[in-house]
This record gives C-alpha cells, structure tokens and sequence, in this order.
C-alpha cells in the first residue's frame, strides 16, 4: 500500500486501514489494534518490523516458527507462504544478502564479471570458474 500510495499520491491512514479488518471480518486480532498503535507512533515506519512491539515479537516468535517450518519441510507438506515469510523476515534483517551469488552464476555462464564486497563499488572482476576458455568478458565483445 506504501509503494502505491508514493506512486499514485494518496495520503493514507494505514493505522485506520488496519482496524478497517475488525469488524466482519475472519482477521479479528489484538495486532490490528497493535498495527494501529505503530503507525499512530511513527506514521511514515517504513516497515512494521521497525516498530518496536512488532520486533520483539518476531523475535520472540522466530524459534517456534523455525520449528514448524522444519516439521512440515522434513513431513513433506508444503507451506509456501510460512516459508516465504520467514524468508522475507531474514532477508529485510539482514545487513549483507547472497545476491553476489547471483553475480558469480551470471560469470560463470556468460563472463559478466562480478564485484567484491571487500573492494570499492565500480570495480568489477572475472573468474575463470573451471580453469578452462579464455579471458574474455562480457565487456569485450558486442553480440
């Protein structure tokens, strides 16, 4: 709702939004008074992860939920949207990602070189991953 309200100019009241769910709704929760109070604190947080209730929640809650998730993945049950939400948790808490990984696959496939994280932005590098083919890089030919 963020990303549409800065891209369309609306001003919304998530808080508001929130309790919107309380009444006839399946989603009867204390954490939609709690979504409320996070925005009435700060109403341009970013994340509610960011809220200080909502992170020692999760925190709270993120053995258990890497228990259940171990549980269905061993039994063979799917829980896509469990595993993906933990996924996001760890992801947005994370200050470095795997996404050099990505870089490394792209150089290994194609040569589209690769930076590092231990030397500055704009340098880039190519391996030669199998010891075999030559030094050529994706910046060295026109296809």
């Amino acid at each position: 709702m963020r990303a549409a309200a800065k891209e369309y100019g609306w001003n919304l009241n998530y808080g508001g939004i929130a309790l919107m769910w309380r009444g006839g709704c399946i989603i009867r929760s204390v954490f939609l008074g709690k979504i409320k109070e996070a925005f009435d604190n700060n109403p341009s947080i970013a994340n509610i992860l960011l809220d200080p209730y909502f992170t020692a929640k999760m925190a709270e809650a993120q053995e258990g939920w890497r228990r259940v998730l171990c549980a269905a993945i061993t039994s063979g049950i799917p829980a896509p949207c469990l595993t993906a939400g933990l996924e996001y948790y760890d992801g947005y808490r994370s200050e470095r990602l795997p996404a050099n990984l990505l870089q490394a696959q792209r150089d290994f496939f194609g040569a589209h070189t690769y930076e590092r994280t231990d030397k500055p932005r704009g340098e880039f590098f190519h391996t030669n991953w199998t010891g075999f083919g030559g030094d050529t890089i994706s910046t060295t030919y026109n296809a």
